[in-house]
């Protein structure tokens, strides 16, 4: 069954050589059904290719997820500081407005604790009585008044503390999904990596140089989308050779979305983290009318993204173990072409 693998390294014995073996052809059967038993060689090879590739791009979808649940972290953050503000702010009004309406109370008591109406009518100065009742109608307003903004106070401080009570039980939340799209790439880059070592070495080689191929596309448009299109594509040539570290913005090592986050940053625009988002950072257009630095989503979920660097080719960081370098813009189904 295992006659046409690769000679095993020095220092595997034949234990661990089965265990790797019949972990990578298990992985390959469950996705892509098993290899009949006279299967050819070059069949069982091609099948863990596409195997690997498969896992690859579910990788990369759970890793757009981990960057999604991240960002939403870094969110609800936000939302938690303002709520925590908006009600230290709110307790300092009611603060003051409890104040006020102790002095009040504290002047009604020191005339003895007579309401200030029946006071006034006992009066012995019957002249003043209309300025007095005016004043005292005025006393009566304000305290209606500080009454109403307390309670006003009240119900926002309230208010407040919810919304911060909510952004941090979806924070919680968030780091769960966080923890679990972690697990999911790991896992799949590990099985990734136990299918590669089952290949021979020009295999792998190959894989690495155009695991994803396609149509190398023949788009022509060499001028600017515009100028801060062109300064983000000056920032991506810089980054070729930096190595795929899934999670990364740069500036050693970049995901996908994380390439294209860090090169506009030196641009001065401030794209989404994920490449679901950054398709829909700016205006769509038609793959032919492509220019350099646009970004090119790829699959219909976008779940890969690159920018076009003129000559039909894209910048991209293409996953784990490649470096940031250039493929052609047709290696996957595009999916959207947007000019930020």
């Amino acid at each position: 069954m295992v006659s046409h693998r690769r000679p095993t390294r020095p220092g595997l014995d034949r234990g661990v050589r089965a265990t790797v073996l019949s972990a990578a052809v298990a992985t390959a059967a469950a996705a892509l059904g098993a290899a009949p038993a006279g299967a050819a060689p070059e069949e069982t090879r091609e099948t863990a290719k596409e195997a690997v590739d498969r896992l690859y791009t579910e990788a990369e979808r759970a890793t757009e997820r981990y960057n999604g649940a991240r960002e939403n972290i870094g969110l609800q953050r936000g939302r938690i500081a303002r709520a925590q503000d908006a009600a230290a702010r709110t307790q300092e009004d009611i603060n003051r407005l409890r104040a006020s309406l102790g002095s009040m109370a504290g002047a009604q008591y020191r005339s003895g604790g007579i309401d200030p109406s029946v006071a006034l009518l006992l009066s012995s100065d019957p002249d003043t009585f209309l300025d007095r009742a005016a004043a005292l109608d005025r006393a009566g307003e304000r305290r209606a008044v500080t009454l109403g903004k307390l309670r006003h106070a009240q119900r926002k401080i309230a208010q407040s503390r919810a919304e911060a009570a909510g952004a941090l039980a979806a924070l919680e939340r968030d780091r769960a999904a966080l923890a679990r799209h972690k697990n999911t790439v790991e896992a799949k880059l590990d099985r990734a990596r136990q299918l590669l070592r089952t290949l021979p070495g020009t295999d792998r080689e190959a894989l690495g140089r155009a695991s994803r191929s396609a149509s190398p596309g023949t788009l022509t448009a060499d001028a600017p989308g515009s100028a801060r299109g062109l300064a983000a594509l000056m920032a991506a040539r810089q980054a070729l050779g930096r190595p795929y570290v899934w999670g990364a913005t740069g500036p050693a090592g970049f995901d996908c979305s994380g390439l294209m986050q860090w090169a506009y940053a030196q641009a001065g625009v401030a794209l989404p983290r994920t490449s679901q988002a950054q398709r829909y950072a700016g205006r769509v257009v038609p793959l032919s009318q492509a220019r350099p630095g646009d970004l090119v989503a790829y699959r219909a979920d976008a779940s890969h993204i690159g920018m076009y660097a003129g000559n039909g080719q894209v910048i991209h960081a293409p996953y784990p173990g490649a470096p940031v370098r250039y493929d052609p813009v047709g290696m996957m189904p595009v999916s959207s072409v947007t000019r930020v």
